[in-house]
């Protein structure tokens, strides 16, 4: 069997790095190259301050690099020294979730190896399994041909977003009707046809792969003359984009049915915590909608830097004119951003902000002080932030037993819960 002894793989971002990184790492006869036309990402990676957030991912990339694992820009040389070549030879989909990505590639729950069932490809199969069999038992190495392999990544991560499309659905009800969606959540959970997995109500999913792969999903049935099954997997998406302005509306109203010039601190911006990825952040969507409709916005997040968000807020697609330079104001710690601020909106579920001095927080604040808590991560503590003064509103749950009243002006909301955003153009 062809033995691989050099691999390269093209493009360092999230995926290419973090698992070239852990192949060198597990890997040392082999020489690892990641290769990308991005020169400050290569040079990134070649310093002590690597261009993404993971867990664990500086201490495996310098435990290697410079020995068998090297970061380029000299991508035609490394194509043509190596044996395996990442991305355009096999189909080899990646399941890993962003905050536990090292975790999930040194003891994956399976790899997928799809290759042509031809001579040819079944020994570039191989050849890759060998490179796995260094660390991952072979009954966890599935072998398909190069369909199966990539449905079946499309298929997982629709299957995924599927199911929290599901409970934010029942989120809804559940606010409507006095239900808790974190008991209905355990009890479904419970059963074992079920399971537990991605039952956690938010503001809604977020990240490259899920919004991507579902799309793609309704594409190809599109293409393949399959309208309901489109159909099918399109309501996915459009309810998760009705979760992200159904809670838009639900700050705006509790705020006395305006925002216009109010402040507001948005806490976490990235798609969830653990990571400094942005991409399809439900952060962005509700920074949207509240600058949408004047409110200022303070916004905190522990990873992701200030440009980042200010190029997430600048997309056409996102604002207007000046709208983020008039709107935005990037703050270097929570209690900043709460700094005066009428309401606080908690979009990623980081650690950090179960531990906020909330005492503190509520004297800064403006009367009536709201906190809009989007990824429940302050369950535990609505009993304590009432008796310091603080309006509740959470996802799935009625909290404030005694709400402010408010008068509705009667006005026309300027955006309704049925004009679902702009769809992006579909790869």
């Amino acid at each position: 069997m062809f033995e691989i002894k050099k691999i390269c793989c093209i493009g360092a971002g999230y995926v290419g790095g973090p698992t070239c990184s852990v192949i060198a790492h597990m890997c040392p006869e082999i020489r690892v190259t990641v290769v990308d036309v991005n020169e400050s990402r290569i040079n990134a990676w070649n310093s002590p301050t690597l261009p993404i957030y993971e867990p664990g991912l500086k201490e495996v990339v310098e435990s290697c690099r410079g020995k068998n694992l090297f970061f380029s820009t000299n991508i035609d040389d490394a194509i043509k020294e190596a044996d395996l070549v990442f991305i355009s030879v096999l189909s080899n989909p990646e399941f890993l979730a962003e905050g536990t990505a090292i975790k999930d590639l040194k003891n994956p729950d399976r790899v997928l190896i799809g290759g042509d069932e031809t001579p040819e490809g079944q020994r570039a199969v191989q050849a890759l399994c060998a490179v796995y069999e260094h660390w991952v038992p072979r009954e966890k190495i599935l072998t398909t041909n190069t369909w199966s392999s990539e449905l079946s990544k499309l298929a997982a991560n629709a299957f995924l977003a599927q199911r929290i499309s599901s409970i934010n659905s029942i989120s809804a009800l559940c606010e409507a009707t006095g239900a808790d969606i974190e008991e209905v959540a355990t009890a479904i959970g419970m059963d074992q046809r079920i399971g537990n997995k991605f039952l956690k109500a938010s503001v809604g999913f977020g990240g490259s792969c899920f919004q991507k792969d579902v799309l793609n999903l309704v594409y190809l049935c599109e293409a393949l003359n399959l309208p309901e099954v489109a159909r099918y997997w399109q309501q996915v998406i459009d309810m998760n984009d009705y979760q992200r302005r159904r809670f838009a509306s639900r700050i705006i109203d509790s705020l006395f049915n305006t925002v216009t010039d109010k402040k507001i601190a948005i806490l976490g911006f990235a798609f969830k915590k653990d990571t400094g990825d942005t991409r399809e952040s439900s952060s962005i969507y509700i920074s949207k909608y509240l600058m949408d409709e004047g409110a200022h916005l303070h916004i905190y997040d522990p990873k992701v830097p200030r440009e980042q968000i200010v190029v997430d807020l600048s997309h056409p697609g996102v604002s207007e004119d000046d709208q983020v330079a008039r709107l935005v104001t990037i703050s270097k710690d929570p209690y900043e951003a709460c700094d005066g601020a009428h309401a606080v909106v908690i979009c990623t579920e980081w650690d950090m902000f179960k531990e906020l001095d909330y005492e503190r927080i509520h004297k800064k604040m403006l009367k009536p002080a709201f906190i809009f808590d989007g990824r429940r991560v302050l369950d535990g503590l609505h009993n304590e932030l009432q008796t310091i003064g603080f309006q509740i509103e959470t996802i799935g749950k009625k909290v404030s037993s005694k709400r402010i009243p408010y008068a509705p002006s009667g006005e026309i909301p300027k955006f309704s819960l049925q004009d679902l955003p702009n769809k992006k153009p579909r790869v």
